[in-house]
């Protein structure tokens, strides 16, 4: 039999001096990679607790959504929670969330891009389902109000929110959402055309009239992609496992029209910010 190990180090038969060598060699750097925080469990507890570190959410003063504001997009419950198939829940409400790769996880020290995009039922705000709403030429000043029409761009924090873009681009044979096979919707690490979304009103008969008048937090809209005129979609019928360990589900850019030509509740996300009150002041003596 070969590379089998008949005798250990004690018995000073064969090699004895190199094994022994060999294994103190080994945990000497496992000693070491531990006191400088480089081994994989211990890079994946640090990013996972920066992952979901809870995160404040901009204030809305004037209850509009701005340049430059952090927010989160929510997709309300399903709305007639009575249809719905055997052993088949209606939709909970959930939220867009950045989901790396397990891969990027145990190496990286923030989110790097390519990363997959989920809807989590945790309605919690932190690093994977907090963005900010950025201009895409400089030419709106960050406070500046975001109206109907206008394009910009969703990213992700800076730092450990890596500065990622939200991006789709049509659906191809070897490109597109891995269960729905819808077109795909990923955060990348450059901007393009690609990156370029607007908000439009949720109630076609009104979308022509709401034409840049700002943008109100927490109302109902749609998220849509200037490139592809496809609307941001929760695919509810299609649950993915990400490497928390949690089950999500899977994102697409797809238009749900029902028979009266609107858009589905599937394609409703609420732009949600903070209202005052919810910022606390020191109080003065």
């Amino acid at each position: 039999m070969t590379n089998v190990r008949t005798y250990n180090p004690s018995v000073r038969v064969g090699n004895w001096n190199e094994d022994i060598q060999l294994e103190e060699d080994t945990l000497k750097d496992f000693l070491e990679k531990r006191e400088h925080g480089q081994l994989m469990y211990q890079k994946r507890t640090k990013l996972e607790q920066t992952i979901f570190k809870k995160l404040d959410l901009s204030i809305s003063r004037d209850g509009c959504v701005h340049f430059g504001d952090i927010v989160s997009l929510r997709c309300p419950a399903k709305r007639d929670r009575t249809k719905y198939f055997a052993n088949k829940e209606p939709r909970d409400a959930c939220q867009l969330c950045v989901t790396p790769a397990i891969n990027k996880i145990l190496e990286a020290q923030k989110l790097e891009g390519p990363c997959n995009v989920t809807a989590s039922k945790d309605l919690c705000s932190n690093l994977r389902s907090s963005f900010v709403i950025t201009s895409i030429d400089g030419s709106k000043q960050k406070g500046e109000p975001l109206r109907y029409g206008d394009l910009f761009y969703l990213c992700t924090l800076d730092n450990e929110g890596g500065n990622l873009y939200l991006s789709s681009c049509r659906a191809t044979l070897e490109k597109c959402a891995a269960k729905s096979r819808k077109q795909e919707v990923t955060f990348v690490s450059e901007p393009s055309f690609m990156t370029e979304w607007r908000i439009l009103h949720y109630n076609p008969q009104m979308r022509m009239e709401y034409e840049g008048i700002p943008v109100p937090a927490n109302a109902i809209a749609l998220i849509n992609h200037k490139y592809t005129n496809n609307d941001l979609a929760v695919e509810e019928n299609f649950v993915i496992r990400t490497p928390f360990g949690t089950q999500e589900y899977e994102v697409s850019c797809h238009t749900y029209l029902d028979s009266h030509r609107a858009e589905q509740d599937v394609n409703h996300f609420m732009i949600m910010m903070g209202v005052p009150g919810d910022d606390v002041y020191p109080v003065a003596n």
